[in-house]
């Protein structure tokens, strides 16, 4: 079952901000891949997604190299309930939002079925960004998730990426209670008009 809110300690969240005022996520990858070299990081982060490098290693024997995703403060989630070591996975995803390598993908569609909504938003994200279309069948199951944000991330990456079979599933919300979802599914139409050039209304 997904768990929509976790607790994390207030010292760490102000720890986590003051780090965000710093350095963002782009630059934190970024500036592993110039220090370690982008495919040590790529090959990082499919290992975390693909289970080969497993949450609680992430968080233990392999933290150094889990700084590479998301920086020092990493450290300080050691501390924290295993239940919160997903977020390995969400990092790791977030990675190819900013670096990318074709053999990502099969790592992705690994994650696209994670038990944690984080990583799945996350893949939906880097499907819409990268036009993924080998992912979005794997993506339709969020249009039903109970929180709007995936919902809407679920729709983003169906009209960046999918094809017409998929344009159904995103107009069935059309009406969904959340604004930000029916301005996403708006979206998402005209994107899917533009890109396949066909009538879709």
């Amino acid at each position: 079952m997904d768990r929509p809110f976790l607790s994390v300690s207030t010292g760490l969240l102000k720890g986590m901000a003051q780090h965000k005022e710093r350095e963002s996520p782009r630059e934190i990858i970024l500036g592993s891949c110039a220090e370690h070299g982008e495919d040590a990081v790529i090959d990082f982060a499919i290992a975390v997604l693909a289970g080969e490098v497993t949450t609680e290693e992430a968080f233990t024997t392999e933290v150094e190299r889990l700084k590479w995703l998301v920086g020092p403060i990493v450290g300080g989630w050691a501390k924290l309930d295993p239940v919160n070591f997903y977020w390995a996975r969400v990092w790791a995803a977030r990675t190819f939002l900013y670096v990318w390598r074709d053999d990502a993908v099969d790592a992705l569609l690994v994650a696209a079925d994670d038990p944690a909504w984080r990583v799945r938003e996350h893949v939906a994200r880097v499907t819409a960004q990268r036009e993924l279309g080998q992912l979005v069948d794997a993506l339709v199951p969020l249009l039903y998730h109970d929180l709007p944000r995936v919902r809407a991330a679920g729709v983003r990456a169906l009209g960046a990426a999918g094809e017409y079979e998929h344009l159904e599933a995103v107009r069935e919300l059309r009406d969904d209670p959340d604004g930000t979802v029916r301005a996403a599914v708006e979206r998402a139409v005209d994107r899917l008009a533009i890109r396949l050039d066909r009538e879709v209304d």
